[in-house]
């Protein structure tokens, strides 16, 4: 066919699947044209070859010949040979239609709509015909979008014109001056739409326009525009549609407008802009709207888009834009049915992505590699040396080849969909459309080329390792999911990929402070993979990335930790693991980012968290504090530091239980020490000093006996003495001595347990008082020696075994020790004894029987056993060796031969160690009982580690011989 007016002259002859149909296909399209088109019909009558061409064509595709059907018109053209000329037409009618009299929303879209029908079915012809060849297919359909692009916007800006949004310089040339800016992105931008293409737009504005009369409703009028440009190009009509419409390419998509201001854009752009963003920029270009200030917008961008130097990380991070480019080498053949044009394997995509990389590293240095068109910047790269010139022919050959494969793909049914059909009919239908006489000569064909792209791309990628993870697609560019990227995550163990590939999508929008710059982007994209894989390796992948996220959302900075974790393996795996397997740990530093700083020290885990350790810390921390409030934040935020950091040197394995309670304990001494002489001050501004009056406090429980865990409560007495002349202290509102002692620990109680903004440092139990809650919560060191040697229950001596004098005066403190060992040591009844703690177990097992086997306190033969034996042991006088001990484990090992033989005595210190290391890990990672059946993979593997039992099993099997053993040995020993 010529475009001259000359006779229609198909060059490509077309084979139907099945001639009676087309046949019949033809009958309806004559009887049609006859009805509505008379001239259509008595031309098809006049040229049978013409028409035996065209029943072809509607065998072969049905959506072509039900736009024939409707609109038998729009063969005319094509029939007489002016096609070409008819398309010019049409396009300047699209410019048009907002200068239509009487213009209205719906007859612009009615209008739009019949315009694209006639245009996508003329080039349709032109292309089967092979009249037109594949760059004159795209050229064609990107200039009547952007016509129909743009002649919608000249609607919309006279009619915001005719309603006083806007105040346009010149209606009769509505975009000048409008300062409305229309981006065309992707094919649309590089002239290469294909034939049912979405076109990608962004939208910016100018506030400051000559056209906007307020600038701070400029937001509104334009985003309003924006929407309605969307809805007239898109939603679906008894005519169809004009062209669905992507807005997503803007920045941040998922939380900015649809209109966005230029200064914003910019500054989005240079401060938090990704490098599939760059990349996605190259083809932008003004299609609709005020261009001029379009043009003013990218130029302001060009440093953005073509740095003049590139370094490393920023090449890595071009490299992910498609993260695993498949360089395939023997791998297998390339399917052909179903196989994807686009994104497949040597696919459409590969090719671009192969010329945009280059142009990203390269066009900063070189201008002439900034074009928007792929073939003319593949002969651009080979003329500058960056491919070769034989590489550059073939891949602009197979470039247009396989851009025809999907034109006809899409022509069968105008369905956006790029993929060759699932069955051999289906792609011996397309074979067909292309002019090839069968589905193998075109799958040989196809397939060569194919293999041929997947060469040169992989030859361009192949000494690029950070593109590879070795496992799988992940593709996190866009705002789209990458169908093989959602694979990967699953293959990986997230069960929700989807959502993890939104969560992935929002580190690289930089949302968070912590990935704002873009140097930390790109140094997280280069560590994503490893964090990927490590989160799956967890057996909770989805809760592993949600925590991770949650504590990325917390930082305040991230290039320094997200370079550690690339280098450092061992710092990564113990991340992931506290974030899988340790739900408190996560807790805090999702919570409170501030204490995962520490972590960042080479040397935290060579460091030894002792008293002298931690004191020398203390000091340092709370350096120049003055005031009271001060005080009592600045001790919160240290100790939830340090606690974390114990309990990540527990967890890492470089501490045992053993030493994380001592640790654990002496943060405790330490920070009660710290909080006691605070309170004490402040009180004393008021209330003054009781004369010569001294305060001690007794740490009972687990913390007497220095076996603190990551979650426990912390008991405390406190005890007092004074000058028993004095009435009342010296201050401006004194109290008498009763009353300021149990007001100061109540003040106390509140500075350790109170919870604020940066938490609680401790719960605080006074219950083991005298008394217990009916006695008063501070103690007269006289009353309570008399009470403990007179009234004292067999329980509260037992107690005492473990109790330790922690804080406050020294000679009290002394005083109150020398006397709580003297209380013990008194003599006593062996067998009251025995029976009355025998009975206290056996109340509290009925009172609070064990959840399962896992209740290791609890459990008959758990951890309150082997406590019970340690402390009746010490009462009735069956302890040795020197010095005083509080500990359990230690008292256990300390056992006389006549109350436990050697080998008993060992088994229970063992089973101690034992269950003090599964109470330590257990308490440190989960803040809720745990659970058998949903163990923390993490968790359960740290569990074997520690107490080197090869599996599960083992280890459940070893519980219970324990927890037998230790019943039987109770029932021996206590009776």
């Amino acid at each position: 066919m010529s475009g001259d007016g000359g006779e229609a002259r198909p060059r490509v002859e077309l084979k139907p699947l099945d001639r009676s149909n087309a046949d019949r296909l033809l009958r309806e399209l004559v009887e049609a044209a006859e009805a509505k088109e008379a001239v259509v019909a008595a031309m098809l009558g006049k040229r049978p070859d013409l028409a035996r061409w065209l029943a072809a064509v509607f065998d072969l595709s049905p959506h072509l010949f039900n736009t024939a059907r409707k609109q038998p018109a729009v063969l005319r053209a094509w029939l007489d040979g002016t096609a070409d000329a008819r398309l010019d037409q049409l396009e300047n009618l699209a410019l048009q239609v907002a200068f239509q009299p009487d213009a209205s929303e719906a007859s612009v879209m009615r209008e739009l709509r019949q315009l694209k029908a006639e245009s996508q079915f003329l080039v349709a012809l032109r292309d089967l015909s092979g009249e037109a060849d594949a760059e004159e297919t795209v050229r064609r359909l990107s200039l009547f979008a952007e016509a129909a692009v743009s002649g919608a916007v000249d609607f919309l800006l006279r009619d915001a014109h005719r309603q006083n949004k806007l105040k346009l310089p010149d209606p009769d040339k509505p975009s000048e001056g409008s300062g409305l800016i229309v981006l065309g992105m992707g094919k649309l931008g590089g002239h290469e739409l294909n034939f049912s293409s979405d076109i990608d737009l962004i939208v910016f504005f100018e506030p400051h326009a000559p056209a906007v009369p307020d600038p701070y409703e400029a937001a509104d009028v334009f985003a309003r525009i924006t929407r309605r440009l969307v809805r007239i190009l898109q939603d679906r009509t008894e005519h169809g549609y004009v062209f669905r419409t992507d807005l997503r390419l803007r920045p941040d998509p998922g939380s900015t407008p649809l209109a966005i201001p230029v200064e914003a854009a910019l500054i989005y752009y240079e401060g938090r802009g990704q490098n599939w963003e760059r990349a996605a920029m190259i083809k932008a270009r003004p299609v609709a709207g005020d261009r001029a200030a379009g043009q003013r917008f990218l130029n302001e961008l060009r440093p953005y888009v073509w740095r003049k130097h590139l370094d490393y990380a920023a090449i890595a991070d071009v490299h992910s834009i498609k993260r695993q480019i498949h360089a395939h080498r023997g791998l297998g053949a390339i399917a052909v049915e179903g196989h994807n044009v686009k994104l497949g394997r040597g696919g459409i995509r590969e090719i671009e992505f192969f010329v945009q990389t280059q142009q990203l590293i390269a066009g900063g240095r070189f201008p002439e590699l900034r074009g928007k068109q792929t073939v003319p910047m593949l002969h651009e790269l080979a003329a500058r040396g960056w491919i070769t010139p034989g590489a550059a022919e073939a891949l602009a050959h197979d470039y247009w080849f396989l851009r025809r494969v999907e034109h006809a793909i899409q022509m069968v049914a105008d369905e956006q969909s790029h993929s060759l059909p699932e069955d051999d009919a289906g792609v011996e239908r397309i074979a067909h459309m292309l002019g090839f006489g069968s589905r193998d000569t075109f799958a040989e064909r196809f397939q060569r080329t194919l293999g041929e792209v997947e060469h040169h791309y992989a030859e361009l990628f192949e000494t690029a390792p950070e593109l590879s993870s070795g496992i799988g697609n992940l593709v996190f560019t866009g705002e789209g999911d990458d169908p093989d990227t959602l694979q990967t995550l699953s293959s990986l163990g997230f069960k929700r990929p989807g959502d993890i590939a939104r969560i992935v999508r929002t580190w690289h929008f930089g949302r968070y402070k912590a990935v704002q710059s873009a140097e930390a982007r790109e140094r997280l994209t280069e560590l994503t993979p490893a964090l990927l894989r490590a989160f799956g390796a967890t057996g909770r992948a989805d809760e592993t990335a949600v925590a991770f996220d949650a504590f990325l959302a917390g930082l305040p900075a991230g290039i320094q930790l997200f370079s550690l974790l690339q280098s450092n393996q061992s710092l990564l795996q113990l991340l992931v693991t506290t974030l899988s397997a340790a739900p408190r740990l996560a807790g805090i530093i999702t919570r409170r980012p501030h204490v995962f700083d520490a972590m960042l020290d080479p040397a935290l885990l060579n460091e030894l968290p002792d008293r002298a350790y931690l004191a020398e810390r203390l000091d340092a921390f709370m350096s120049g504090v003055r005031s009271h409030e001060e005080k009592l934040d600045r001790l919160r935020i240290f100790t939830a530091e340090q606690k974390f950091l114990i309990g990540m040197r527990l967890l890492a394995g470089v501490i045992d239980a053993r030493r994380a309670g001592e640790h654990f304990s002496d943060l405790a001494d330490l920070v009660i020490a710290f909080a006691l002489d605070a309170v004490t001050d402040e009180f004393a501004l008021r209330h003054g000093c009781v004369a010569r009056g001294r305060v001690a406090l007794l740490g009972m429980g687990k913390l007497g006996s220095r076996e603190l865990t990551a979650g426990s409560d912390i008991d405390l007495i406190l005890l007092y003495d004074h000058d028993h002349e004095a009435l009342e202290s010296d201050g401006a509102k004194g109290l008498a001595p009763a009353h300021y002692y149990a007001r100061l620990t109540q003040r106390l109680i509140a500075a350790l347990s109170a919870p604020t903004a940066e938490g609680v440092l401790y719960e605080i139990d006074l219950r083991l008082r005298p008394s217990g809650n009916k006695g008063p919560v501070a103690v007269p060191i006289d009353a309570f020696s008399r009470y403990q040697r007179s009234e004292a229950w067999t329980w509260e001596h037992m107690a005492l075994t473990r109790a330790r004098p922690v804080a406050g005066d020294a000679s009290l403190c002394a005083q109150l020790d020398a006397e709580v060992v003297a209380i013990v040591a008194s003599p006593r009844d062996t067998k009251k004894v025995r029976k009355d703690a025998a009975e206290m177990r056996r109340i509290l097992l009925e009172e609070k029987p064990p959840r399962d086997l896992w209740d290791i306190k609890l459990a008959a033969g758990g951890l309150v056993d082997l406590e019970f034996i340690a402390q009746v042991g010490k009462l009735v006088g069956e302890a040795t060796g020197e010095g005083r001990v509080s500990s359990t484990g230690l008292a256990l090992s300390r056992l006389s031969p006549e109350f436990a033989p050697v080998d008993v005595r060992e088994q229970l210190a063992e089973a101690f160690a034992f269950y003090n290391t599964l109470s330590q890990l257990t308490r440190l990672c989960l803040t809720e009982p745990l659970d058998p059946k949903d163990v923390p993979v993490g968790l359960m593997e740290r569990l074997l580690g520690a107490t080197h039992s090869p599996d599960r099993n083992h280890l459940e099997a070893r519980l219970k011989e324990t927890q037998q053993a230790v019943a039987r040995h109770f029932r021996a020993l206590i009776g």
